[in-house]
């Protein structure tokens, strides 16, 4: 069945700057090839060029209101506006943001379907109307889409717990990859397993302060690599960024895939902080490079560590990871088998090829029951 496919509500095609947009991407890709009709509404500000295909994917590009806040809010809305005037078998939406959207959809008659990601509304960063108005947004996707995609089990009975509904599980996926050199990290003037590693924007969700205190405080000889930043003026990242120690090195955002994946794959260890969001995306990047991987002890980081047996889970107890850490530098041995097996769980549950197909079977049920 070729189906004609809108994906709505990230930045775009094939710009890469978070989770949604390298889940769109993966995700596009493989349904192009497969034979779908894939349209990608773009954020036309971020694109010097605008074609109108690439890759066999049609791209769309709307305006916005440019705003910290609202630029991407407005844009979804848009974009949605667009889509409802437009013939496709189902609208794929992206960011529980746009839950209350889903009723435009319904009036116009759209097939549709949302991934709702995270627990925005818990994150320290929306805070007061933000919190309550992403709580009241995940409660109308649930409400107006005809179906809600939640990437792990543990946002299943969230969803489930919240607001009565019977989501469907798709995880997030990863690819397997074997770097061959580590060139790139002459760069940065770092040697392959003399550095720990973590990759996020610079925000209380992603804990990276307090990974940086303990990791001084663990009084290792190796270096910290913290890859990312925040596309804003902001205390919180600047105050990370100004800590003195000359093991810390801030690369800042980094665009390049190869360097990226060098980057993992030579680490002494992944340092993982994120704790509010489902499937993580560079959680599984680690796994995916053979990381040894420390990593907040959530129910969604435990998940996807299958309780611990893929990595060491650490809570945000003063000294717990500084011990972590001292721990891993003490016992190669259980670095060497954290790295041996991490491409393991990639396997088992999280490769793009399997998350592909189930969005396949799940796009076709929904059409077929139109």
């Amino acid at each position: 069945m070729s189906l004609k496919i809108a994906i709505i509500g990230s930045r775009g095609y094939p710009y890469v700057y978070s989770g949604y947009e390298t889940f769109v991407r993966e995700l596009a890709d493989r349904l192009a090839q497969k034979g779908f009709q894939v349209t990608v509404y773009n954020h036309r500000r971020l694109f010097k060029e605008h074609p109108r295909t690439l890759n066999g994917i049609n791209i769309i590009y709307i305006p916005t209101i440019e705003s910290k806040i609202s630029s991407q809010f407005i844009h979804s809305f848009l974009s949605i506006c667009h889509a409802c005037w437009t013939k496709y078998d189902l609208l794929l939406v992206v960011n529980s943001a746009n839950g209350p959207f889903g009723l435009l959809a319904k009036i116009f008659r759209q097939k549709t379907a949302i991934n709702v990601d995270g627990l925005e509304w818990l994150r320290p960063k929306w805070r007061g109307l933000g919190s309550r108005y992403f709580y009241w947004a995940s409660k109308m996707a649930t409400r107006w889409y005809d179906l809600v995609i939640t990437d792990s089990l543990e946002m299943q009975k969230v969803y489930k717990a919240e607001f009565e509904c019977d989501s469907t599980f798709i995880a997030y996926g990863a690819d397997i990859k074997y770097p061959t050199s580590p060139h790139c990290l002459q760069k940065w003037n770092i040697e392959m397993d003399q550095y720990y590693l973590t990759v996020g924007r610079l925000i209380p969700d992603n804990n990276v302060s307090f990974m940086v205190q303990e990791f001084i405080k663990a009084n290792s000889q190796r270096k910290l690599v913290v890859v990312g930043d925040v596309p804003y003026r902001d205390s919180y990242a600047e105050n990370i960024k100004a800590i003195q120690d000359p093991r810390l090195l801030f690369t800042g955002y980094i665009r390049d895939s190869e360097e990226l994946t060098q980057l993992y794959h030579y680490c002494f260890a992944y340092l993982h902080g994120h704790e509010y969001g489902g499937t993580n995306p560079t959680l599984l990047e680690a796994l995916a490079n053979g990381c040894a991987i420390l990593a907040l002890d959530t129910v969604f980081n435990r998940e996807i560590l299958k309780g611990g047996a893929y990595g060491l889970l650490f809570s945000k107890k003063d000294g717990e990871l500084k011990d972590a850490i001292r721990e891993m530098e003490k016992k190669p041995e259980l670095r060497d088998r954290l790295r041996k097996q991490s491409r393991n769980r990639i396997i088992e549950n999280y490769t793009w090829e399997r998350i592909t197909d189930q969005y396949i079977q799940l796009f076709e049920n929904v059409v077929k029951n139109r």
